[in-house]
């Protein structure tokens, strides 16, 4: 039987992965391993230990999220410093660390690392949808993270371990009800003996929508099921199985649109590119742990990620309700993985290997060409456009920690991706292409023992993404292509920086764990359009535009919320600004016909209107939405037997929503309050809420962008500089004041 050349290499590098793993061991077991420990993983976080860790990380428990009961995963991951979401509506979210990709709006590509039971998932623009019901612990790596997990983590790694273990015996119901008509219904059903342990669960959440056109409905069913070989191994089987069906509407355009329509009920879909998603998502996987002794463990885990995704776009401007083309975007990842570590008195060690075969497929067929360009233009139910792209990678990666003295441990991270694409386009061979890409990642860092509850760590780490098929080959996605596409574009690269302490001590009888670190992240070869990301222009290209440049200090202040009184603080100052961006372009419009502005020339936008190409040079400016200062602060208290009172400030200072940093949103703090009834009654455990989120209805906005064909130019500016104006911004305006309340019953 003849391999493939990828398959071959796939074989060849199981047989050195697992080769290694039994040959390496037999040296270093003479020298009576066992006190410094391995935590990275890209598998299986069963080997956390932070207290030497030398970088700057957050956890949050399952625990923590079933007794808050947030609305989607940015109400747990706000709690973190140094992170920051984006939500359009429901559960669609983005997420960024340290300011990286504030910049894009909802866009492919996040520069987070999502990793999900040790699959590095993402989803068709960037967004995140997780089953909150189905969390057993998430875990943030701030800074460049591709030192283990690879491309897209520019600025760190999300990684979620779902639901497993004994904790999930017995049976358990969940219902909840809320505002907007929000509902949700979870049964689960786990048990535990001596030879295994297992879960399955099903659940449904759905809601009407604060905004017009923007309900939702998902529904999950999700399943562990882990057996104990011997005594020293355990195999561990998961999956989940999605159908979410949701609408994107929600966004209006202008300052007086937010105030007077704030629901959009009267811009229907005109502001909505794409609507009317409908996505399957499946996922499977396989975990094996081996424990050779008790400082030895080998580690293999192979996955299969589908997810197919269905959605609307161009809405006609007649009747916005209908959509010029119907998308079908098909993703499959496929993938292996192997980790083998060895702890030590000296030094400890990991060797890890990451296999991927993904496939992505992109069909867009007309739906309705009314208004379609073109002579004739094609026919309702023809392919507009249909292509598949292959992803192959190959990587090893390793670290290795050395104990230099009793108290100064350092470590060491190493990472390498091969990268190969090969797009194919079925309608037009021409356009097919393959291109490759090798990079490599690091980590350096120390953790030094001040003294028993105090440790001082630094380290630096580097992240890389490479560009997208659309970006190389495509042009922008949409129909329109409008963005020209760029084969010679070179991978973004990061480099961070930073130096932090973490002490454990004891304050009014309650235990709290402080960890404060200041950093600095740099970007290089910033991808981006040379008309920016909401303008077109003559010659848009995508290219390697310039370099970005975040410095902060984060807090976390965390309490024992066992005690009567306890509380947690995240605060985060970050300064993020363009080091270099000299090739911004803006449509603006021109005084009395004429283009006026310095550097400024004519050109035409669609209908043949004269409009005028203005050059920027935001080198100094601002990222967009990345306020200075960001405080979230919960404080819990506990006034009598069985009862939790909990409230949450979360406070953020004014951020700019352009590029040219002409437009500003003001800052904001709102509250949230919820309270918690947990009380065993005969042989079950139940658990009662209720939570009131925006608690004095405070008007702001979840986010504004300048929008793309702002171009409004201002009486007061007779040269005709054009700029972001207030009724020019996209906004999305927050619901206001929500309620929601519900029961748990264990048993």
């Amino acid at each position: 039987m003849k391999f493939p050349y990828f398959r071959q290499k796939i074989l060849t590098a199981v047989i050195v992965s697992v080769s290694t793993s039994t040959i390496l061991p037999t040296f270093l077991l003479a020298e009576d391993l066992g006190t410094i420990s391995v935590q990275s993983t890209t598998i299986d976080d069963r080997f956390e230990n932070k207290r030497d860790e030398v970088s700057s990380i957050g956890i949050i428990s399952s625990k923590e999220i079933d007794k808050d009961h947030p609305q989607n995963v940015q109400d747990m991951l706000r709690r973190i410093p140094g992170i920051t979401t984006e939500v359009q509506n429901g559960d669609s979210l983005k997420i960024h660390i340290r300011g990286v990709e504030n910049q894009v709006f909802m866009g492919e590509r996040p520069g987070v690392a999502i990793v999900i039971d040790g699959v590095p998932v993402f989803e068709r623009t960037g967004r995140v949808n997780i089953d909150l019901d189905n969390i057993e612990s998430i875990k943030v790596i701030k800074g460049g993270a591709s030192y283990l997990f690879g491309d897209d983590a520019l600025a760190g790694a999300v990684i979620i371990t779902t639901k497993r273990g004994a904790d999930n015996a017995g049976y358990r119901v969940d219902l909840e009800t809320g505002s907007f008509g929000s509902k949700k219904a979870l049964l689960q059903a786990g048990f535990e003996n001596e030879q295994a342990n297992g879960h399955l669960q099903i659940s449904r959440r759905e809601t009407d929508g604060y905004y017009e056109d923007s309900g939702s409905k998902a529904d999950y069913l999700n399943g562990k099921l882990q057996y104990y070989i011997d005594d020293s191994s355990d195999l561990t089987l998961g999956m989940e199985i999605s159908d979410r069906e949701k609408g994107s509407h929600g966004t209006v355009t202008g300052k007086t649109a937010a105030e007077n329509d704030p629901k959009s009920k009267n811009t229907v879909a005109y502001n909505d590119y794409a609507n009317n998603y409908d996505v399957d998502l499946q996922k499977f996987f396989a975990t094996y742990s081996k424990d050779f002794n008790e400082t030895s463990n080998l580690m293999l885990n192979v996955y299969q990620y589908s997810d197919e995704t269905k959605y609307d776009s161009s809405p006609l401007d007649s009747d916005p309700t209908r959509y010029a083309y119907d998308n079908d975007y098909d993703q499959t990842q496929r993938g292996l993985k192997s980790e083998y570590r060895t702890d030590g008195t000296t030094f400890a060690w990991m060797a890890g290997l990451d296999i991927r075969d993904n496939e992505y497929k992109d069909e867009v067929i007309v739906q309705n060409n009314d208004e379609l360009w073109g002579r004739p233009p094609p026919a309702n139910g023809s392919i507009y456009s249909d292509s598949s792209t292959d992803e192959d990678v190959m990587a090893f990666y390793g670290e290795l920690k050395y104990k230099a003295t009793d108290k100064l441990i350092l470590t060491l991270n190493g990472r390498n991706d091969n990268i190969d694409l090969d797009y194919k386009d079925k309608l037009d061979n021409s356009m097919s292409d393959k291109t490759d890409f090798n990079e490599s990642s690091f980590r350096l860092g120390g953790n030094y023992a001040l003294q028993n509850n105090i440790d001082i760590y630094t380290s630096a780490s580097s992240g890389f993404r490479t560009p997208t098929v659309s970006q190389l080959f495509l042009g922008s996605d949409r129909p329109g292509r409008q963005i020209a596409a760029n084969p010679d574009l070179e991978a973004e690269t990061s480099l961070n920086l930073e130096i932090g302490v973490r002490m454990n001590t004891s304050l009014f009888d309650i235990d709290h764990d402080f960890d404060v670190s200041i950093f600095e992240l740099t970007r290089d070869d910033h991808i981006q359009a040379t008309a920016g990301q909401y303008t077109t222009g003559a010659d848009n290209i995508y290219d390697n535009i310039g370099d970005v440049r975040n410095r902060g200090l984060e807090l976390a202040i965390n309490s024992d919320i066992r005690k009567m009184v306890s509380w947690d603080i995240a605060y985060t100052y970050l300064n993020a600004k363009y080091a270099k961006y000299d090739n911004f372009n803006l449509q603006t419009e021109p005084v009395n016909g004429i283009c006026v502005s310095p550097g400024s020339t004519p050109v035409y936008g669609r209908g043949g209107v004269t409009n005028c190409l203005t050059a920027y040079d935001n080198e100094g400016n601002y990222i967009p939405r990345t306020p200075d200062h960001a405080l979230n602060a919960i404080v819990r208290v506990r006034p009598a037997q069985h009862w939790t009172i909990s409230t949450e400030m979360q406070a953020q200072s004014s951020y700019y929503v352009d590029e040219i940093n002409q437009e500003k949103i003001g800052g904001r703090a709102i509250f949230n309050i919820w309270a918690n009834y947990d009380r065993k009654i005969g042989n079950a455990d139940w658990s009662f809420f209720a939570r009131i989120d925006n608690l004095f209805d405070r008007y702001y906005y979840n986010t504004a962008r300048g929008y793309r064909d702002s171009n409004y130019v201002s009486p007061e500016q007779p040269d005709g500089d054009g700029y972001y104006n207030e009724e020019d911004l996209s906004i999305v305006v927050n619901p206001g004041i929500v309620f929601s309340a519900g029961l748990s019953v264990r048993f």
